[in-house]
């Protein structure tokens, strides 16, 4: 895409919505479970909350431009209200969101798989 930046953290966040649900897809695919069962963790892991914790654990890795890009998400006043999660953690995974968001336009690939491999490493989906 040619101007990422000029998007509106809105787009970004959407499209990083689909971005991360499919990164935790993907890496649920490999433990190779009936598909009932990884929707099951699968919601487990792509929600406000765990997207929150998720955004403290790769916060210390992030670039000065990566945290800009997560506080122009995080700070985007939206229409929606949190279900099940503090409006803090509801912002704080919007920030997420738009950061694998412009991560995954701007072609960056490699890092969108970076990040979402340290959150992966840290979640405790084999404890089920």
């Amino acid at each position: 895409m040619d101007n990422v930046n000029l998007l509106s953290p809105s787009v970004l966040c959407f499209v990083g919505d689909a971005v991360y649900g499919l990164c935790v897809r993907t890496a649920l695919a490999e433990i190779n479970r009936p598909s009932g069962e990884l929707h099951r963790l699968s919601v487990k892991l792509v929600n406000a909350v765990a997207q929150a914790k998720a955004y403290k654990l790769i916060e210390p890795f992030l670039s000065e431009e990566e945290i800009t890009i997560f506080k122009r998400g995080r700070n985007f006043h939206t229409n929606s209200s949190p279900k099940n999660a503090s409006k803090g953690d509801y912002h704080i995974a919007t920030g997420l969101e738009c950061l694998f968001g412009h991560l995954y336009l701007s072609g960056k690939n490699e890092r969108v798989n970076e990040l979402f491999n340290l959150i992966w490493q840290s979640s405790n989906i084999y404890e089920e």
